[in-house]
């Protein structure tokens, strides 16, 4: 191109600078300290004059090798201030220059589908989006600070040194994905803190190396999904801290976090299926501490996690656990887990129970691992109509399913008191008196509870009255005590 006469003013001083690769400054950038997401990006732009725009055919022709480098300096296309017009278009082109851009106003999108560049930052610009699925970038992405009024997609795309959105914001047309990573590949740290999207983000099968960072972040979809992340595989820490906010369904389904999962922001959609669905996981630590409940239902069926923290003034009324493997437990609450597992708004699932016994066994905590399976046994749902729940309801009350045999003791000891004492004040006639030994109410009311005669009382007296309903009474507790918790310690022994 040299110095042609087609270059405006502002375009020769970028053609000149570019062979050293300086900074062209057009207007300060005024950037606030602590500013919402996508505050510092220029709202006037569409309004800037010649004396300060740039087109976009200038920008990529240098960045394809239209002039040659400096000697002794790195080349590129640095800009601040700037308005960019025109298709900024490199479509499956090699760009072996760093593009940075500051502060600047883009009238149109990026067009970067498949090309494989240097280092790209658009900081605190604005933007109409990004299309850059299939790219490779030799260092990283950024559009920290910027405002992006359009969708970014950078599907298949790879980072070899992250990809930064911190502090952006991105608001597409209505019922546009703000934000497309389908299969991406960061190999450092991929940061969104204090980012701000509204249509939400789809990262499913995401590859991400160096964590995920969502501290502040704010994800709108409302009755849809505010993080879409199926399979995505976290290397190091996925952080959903501080003001994190996602209004909509965060999804996580067979995805593996090596290492933290951190949410302690707020999740809100009561309108999905799931708030967060976070089954079919592995992850090594889950700090489940949001600031808030959940609103909506959240399941971890059938995921693993080596340890799990959480804290039961956050539990959501609706939580699925059935098939969720632990290795550890912690955080307060610990004699409230039965309360835990029993939230399941589908009902009563065993899994859950089980595991949540195994791993108090493992604690050294046989109480409440007892009450666990007790609650396991209360909650059942009984087999064979009203015969069965009546059974099922004697050996909770008589035994307590066999986890609680003293309390077979206590009813006896009870019938025993009432025998000795209505016996005692009604004695029996003795059939045969001259061969009957002495009445002893203790012995006769021992006699008619056990299914076997101990003391011979029962055989030789005979109550009259009343008091033979008693006798009879007795006579059936003494039975269904004893087939109870017969009935009870096998199930213990040899649970169904």
């Amino acid at each position: 191109m040299g110095r042609s006469p087609r270059l405006s003013e502002a375009e020769r001083r970028v053609w000149n600078a570019f062979p050293t690769g300086e900074f062209v400054t057009f207007a300060p950038v005024q950037v606030g300290a602590g500013s919402p997401a996508g505050a510092n990006a220029p709202v006037d732009g569409d309004s800037w004059g010649p004396e300060r725009t740039v087109r976009a055919q200038v920008i990529a022709s240098l960045l394809l090798g239209a002039r040659e480098a400096g000697t002794g300096a790195v080349p590129a296309v640095r800009l601040v201030g700037a308005r960019i017009t025109g298709p900024l278009q490199i479509l499956g082109g090699a760009v072996e220059h760093e593009l940075v851009l500051s502060g600047c106003h883009l009238d149109e999108p990026i067009q970067l589908t498949g090309s494989t560049t240097r280092t790209l930052r658009l900081t605190d610009c604005r933007l109409p989006g990004l299309n850059a699925g299939g790219m490779r970038v030799a260092g990283h992405l950024s559009l920290s600070g910027s405002y992006v009024t359009g969708p970014v997609r950078v599907g298949r795309a790879q980072f070899e040194s992250g990809l930064w959105l911190a502090g952006t914001k991105v608001e597409p047309a209505e019922d546009e994905q703000a934000f497309f990573g389908d299969a991406m590949v960061v190999d450092a740290g991929t940061y969104m803190r204090n980012a701000d999207f509204t249509g939400g983000l789809r990262m499913v099968g995401a590859r991400l190396n160096g964590g995920f960072s969502l501290e502040g972040a704010k994800l709108r979809n409302l009755g849809g999904d505010a993080l879409f992340a199926d399979g995505m595989v976290v290397e190091d820490a996925m952080r959903c801290t501080g003001d994190f906010l996602a209004l909509g369904c965060v999804r996580l389904r067979g995805s593996r976090i090596n290492g933290l999962f951190s949410l302690k922001g707020i999740i809100r959609s009561p309108d999905t299926p799931y708030a967060l669905h976070a089954s079919h996981m592995e992850v090594r630590e889950l700090y489940l501490k949001p600031a808030e409940p959940i609103d909506g239902v959240v399941t971890l069926a059938h995921s693993t996690v080596n340890t799990l923290e959480d804290d039961p003034a956050t539990w959501p009324d609706k939580l699925r656990l059935n098939g969720l493997s632990y290795d550890r437990l912690r955080g307060s609450g610990v004699s409230r887990r039965i309360e835990w597992v029993s939230r399941d708004p589908e009902g009563f699932r065993p899994q859950p129970y089980e595991q949540l016994a195994a791993w108090l066994l493992r604690d050294g905590n046989d109480v409440l691992a007892r009450r666990t399976q007790l609650a396991k046994l209360r909650a059942r749902p009984q087999r064979g109509g009203f015969g069965g729940r009546l059974w099922g309801r004697l050996l909770d009350i008589t035994v307590g399913y066999g986890y609680r045999p003293w309390l077979a003791a206590i009813w006896f000891a009870t019938l025993l008191s009432i025998g000795t004492v209505v016996f005692g004040l009604n004695p029996p006639r003795p059939l045969k008196p001259d061969e009957s030994p002495g009445f002893d109410s203790f012995a006769y009311t021992f006699d008619l509870l056990l299914p076997l005669s101990t003391f011979g009382q029962r055989e030789m007296f005979d109550p009259a009255g009343w008091t033979q309903g008693l006798a009879y009474a007795l006579i059936i507790s003494g039975w269904l005590l004893a087939t109870a918790l017969i009935a009870g310690i096998t199930r213990v022994i040899r649970p169904s």
